[in-house]
């Protein structure tokens, strides 16, 4: 097989040139690029470094680190505070974040005030959770002995379903909460 190439090698070779000095520019301004996208990902980080700061140790779950801190509020629940480092107070630093309360100055520049104390009582939901249940039982008892009467059966079956959608309602945590009777101790 013969094959036949015409063409002049001098030419090849300068488009050849052109053609890497082209890739070479190419690659040169993606490395530039790069460079530009690292410095601004480590001058975002710098700045989110100086507005949040965590330095993990043993004892890190003892005091927080960061700008924010979990305590309680008035009632005892629990509550996450922000601290903004440029208001920090420097006779606050020296106590631990996690052992002081927000309410501390309150309570002390106000001895009057006192802390108040409830206490939560249930009885009266858990009665009606019981009478409910008792009243289910005879129900289904009454279905068994009135096997002959059908009529009385299905009058004893609404019953009975409705008295178990009431007890689906009443008996939850939800329905506890909202129904306690709350009492002010002194």
């Amino acid at each position: 097989m013969i094959m036949e190439i015409r063409g002049n090698w001098n030419q090849g070779q300068a488009q050849d040139l052109k053609r890497l000095q082209d890739e070479s520019l190419k690659t040169e301004e993606l490395k530039a690029e790069q460079k530009e996208k690292e410095q601004e990902k480590t001058k975002k980080a710098e700045k989110d470094a100086s507005r949040d700061l965590y330095i993990g140790s043993e004892e890190s779950h003892l005091q927080s680190r960061g700008l924010y801190r979990l305590g309680q509020d008035e009632n005892g629940n629990r509550k996450i505070y922000f601290e903004d480092p440029e208001k920090v107070n420097p006779e606050n630093e020296e106590e631990p974040s996690g052992t002081r309360e927000p309410q501390a100055k309150e309570k002390a520049a106000d001895p009057e005030k006192a802390e108040e104390k409830w206490m939560g009582n249930t009885d009266k939901v858990d009665r009606e959770i019981r009478k409910l249940k008792e009243k289910k039982k005879q129900l289904e008892q009454q279905i068994q002995k009135a096997s002959g009467d059908e009529k009385k059966i299905q009058e004893l079956e609404k019953q009975l379903e409705q008295v178990e959608r009431e007890l689906r309602q009443k008996d939850n945590d939800g329905y506890r909460r909202q129904h306690t009777s709350m009492t002010r101790l002194e």
